[in-house]
């Protein structure tokens, strides 16, 4: 994991390979800052939705027993998101740096939508 100071605070960039490992491990809360829309079409299984447009910082759970990491499609909305945490008083957070682009590209498992019939559908973990 990269760290990042920004204005006395910590961002962390996960990779996300580390977020799967925290996620199986339960040691962390994933939150998707896409819209609605994308998450609906496709996200990673057990992420929670905030969205960018209507992100919160002051409603996020505190992070005494689970790191919060925040995702988006690319890294920059989620980038986005921690510095309004940053700027509401939270002093480290992390996200994902390669985005929801980046979980697919390495072949980790996600729930997409069965384009016959508009089902969501699991997508296995594949090998590269």
């Amino acid at each position: 994991m990269e760290t990042r100071e920004i204005d006395g605070a910590t961002l962390e960039i996960w990779t996300t390979d580390e977020v799967a490992r925290g996620m199986a491990e339960g040691r962390i809360v994933v939150i998707d800052v896409r819209t609605p829309q994308e998450y609906m079409f496709e996200h990673i299984e057990g992420a929670l939705l905030m969205p960018l447009a209507f992100f919160r910082a002051e409603g996020l759970p505190g992070q005494s027993e689970k790191r919060i990491v925040l995702h988006c499609g690319s890294g920059g909305r989620s980038e986005r998101a921690a510095r309004a945490a940053f700027a509401a008083g939270i002093r480290t957070i992390a996200h994902m740096g390669a985005g929801f682009k980046g979980w697919k590209a390495d072949g980790l498992p996600y729930t997409g939508t069965d384009m016959a019939t508009g089902s969501p559908k699991a997508v296995p973990a594949s090998t590269k």
